[in-house]
């Protein structure tokens, strides 16, 4: 009797785990934004943060293509739309990154010691819908596009439960306001619904031969990707935040080559509602 009672229960939690992964395909968007809002606060406490001051200590990987890490930090505020990230080491050739968006436009810092550009520098230039939309830095930035409820409608779609790193999210397709060939990909925790990684992914030909065929060199695409990942979710002012943040960029070249690098950030302070100063959203 005892036997046929632990295998009832067995199969008896089975089936509800499957009828909760079939219920998961048909969950409209609306609702798992709505349960992704409530998951970082009530209504009250989402309106009330103005703006966001995030501070923490930052190491720069490099996974491939190179090896080695350098500790520096990070300093993230945004207000509204606007955002700014500043990435900061300490070294004579590369200095860290900076990102600053004022709501409409975007600026991405020189940051070699000649002025030039990271490779994820100029990818963010050229693919700015990360930040002009807000999409950088998930929750951590009151521009964070779920947030505003008129921004995203219509352009978003459900994907239902994906396997992603040995974990089961649920998926959303993000579409950008300005058609863009990159695909964004959004994945929540299906017990909580806390956004806790972003994937962004595209592939750019050379370019076009003169007589207007792509070469066999041409039409091979070097392929970019930009993961991030949060975790380490605590409570501040009545909003849950990530207070770990990984940021990975990944660049494959027609030729083969490979180079992928990491930020990954330790919060240790987020305040809310500081007075910032305008000149940090200014678009240089």
């Amino acid at each position: 009797m005892l036997t046929c009672l632990k295998e009832f229960c067995a199969f008896f939690l089975l089936l509800v785990s499957a009828c909760t992964a079939v219920a998961g395909t048909d969950l409209k968007p609306e609702e798992l934004i709505k349960r992704h809002l409530e998951s970082v606060g009530t209504p009250t406490a989402r309106a009330a943060a103005q703006s966001h001051l995030v501070e923490g200590a930052a190491t720069y990987k490099m996974l491939v293509g190179g090896s080695g890490q350098i500790r520096g930090k990070a300093v993230f505020v945004s207000q509204g739309r606007k955002l700014h990230l500043l990435l900061k080491i300490n070294t004579v050739e590369y200095r860290g990154e900076q990102f600053i968006c004022d709501g409409d436009s975007t600026s991405v810092a020189g940051t070699y010691s000649d002025k030039s550009r990271s490779d994820l520098g100029e990818f963010l230039r050229s693919q700015d819908v990360l930040l002009r939309e807000g999409l950088l830095g998930g929750t951590l930035s009151t521009a964070w596009p779920l947030l505003d409820e008129g921004s995203w409608k219509g352009r978003v779609s459900y994907e239902g439960i994906k396997k992603v790193e040995g974990r089961e999210l649920h998926a959303l397709h993000y579409r950008p306001k300005k058609s863009s060939d990159l695909n964004v990909m959004l994945y929540f925790d299906p017990e909580t619904f806390r956004h806790v990684m972003t994937i962004y992914k595209v592939g750019i030909r050379a370019g076009v031969g003169l007589q207007g065929e792509l070469s066999s060199v041409d039409r091979q695409e070097t392929r970019y990707r930009i993961e991030e990942r949060f975790s380490d979710f605590h409570n501040v002012d009545g909003l849950t935040m990530p207070s770990q943040y990984e940021l990975r960029f990944t660049q494959e070249l027609a030729n083969g080559f490979t180079k992928s690098v990491e930020w990954d950030i330790a919060v240790s302070q987020i305040r809310n509602n500081v007075p910032l100063d305008p000149r940090n959203f200014e678009v240089k």
